[in-house]
């Protein structure tokens, strides 16, 4: 079934096309994959998904709700979750008070005091931090974390919405290649039991390849390809303008993926 339905849509800064006609479906489940060389417009696609930016033309609908132009927040009360390429999270709370924080925001509590945050949610927060494995970390100052483990605290809060669609901004950046399998494992294993689709962008190809099932290439704004891994891994255009066969980090990653 179809959860996330992007149709032409366009944005222009100026003269600069930063994205045009952008079309494509992601289904409940799946893991779609964003990728393209710098400039090549994956952040505002993203960003009018997410609501941070209203498109110039085109429509975004999720299942039957048109979402087109709508704020973050009320984006995200239809279900959209989000994670950032540098993880935030509230270093002086513990990871629990995070996360009760989160849902407190989500059901309209967003002005609580932090004793009485504190108070609320805490079992539907315990249980949220079960499905990102980090149930021993509860009471832990998200201060001490270390950086994987702030990932995974992060995912945990944006899971707090009763989240369909998760949009993960450049997910494993910053991480050890061992956190980076680990976390895309688990994003993976949460994606088809809780049938959520996720949209993603990764400059890390071995993420990529190994965790997406398909994967969309923009180049200037454009799709240029969409397909499987492996069907985009030969794709001839996409080997030429992007994945190269020049030696470039991307080109590296690609290979050691097959």
């Amino acid at each position: 079934m179809t959860l996330l339905k992007a149709s032409a849509l366009s944005k222009s800064y100026g003269g600069i096309h930063a994205a045009r006609g952008v079309s494509f479906e992601l289904k409940r489940g799946e893991l779609l994959a964003l990728i393209g060389p710098n400039g090549a417009g994956k952040s505002t696609t993203f960003g009018m998904v997410g609501g941070q930016l209203a498109p110039d033309e085109g429509t975004i609908h999720l299942e039957d709700t048109d979402i087109t132009g709508m704020s973050p927040q009320a984006v995200a009360k239809h279900g959209v979750g989000r994670t950032f390429q540098v993880a935030t999270i509230f270093r002086s709370m513990s990871v629990v008070e995070n996360v009760q924080t989160a849902i407190a925001a989500y059901r309209g509590r967003a002005r609580a005091a932090l004793p009485l945050a504190r108070s609320l949610f805490r079992e539907e927060a315990m249980d949220i931090l079960a499905l990102t494995r980090m149930t021993d970390f509860a009471d832990r100052p998200s201060g001490t974390l270390s950086y994987g483990d702030v990932k995974r605290a992060e995912l945990a809060i944006a899971l707090t919405g009763k989240t369909r669609l998760l949009l993960m901004d450049e997910p494993t950046a910053g991480m050890a290649p061992r956190e980076r399998a680990g976390l895309m494992d688990l994003v993976s294993k949460l994606a088809d039991e809780r049938k959520m689709g996720v949209l993603f962008t990764e400059h890390d190809m071995d993420s990529v390849f190994s965790h997406a099932n398909r994967i969309l290439v923009l180049v200037r704004g454009q799709i240029i390809a969409e397909g499987t891994p492996d069907e985009v891994r030969q794709n001839e255009l996409v080997k030429r303008v992007y994945l190269g066969e020049s030696g470039t980090a991307a080109a590296r990653q690609a290979r050691k993926a097959r």
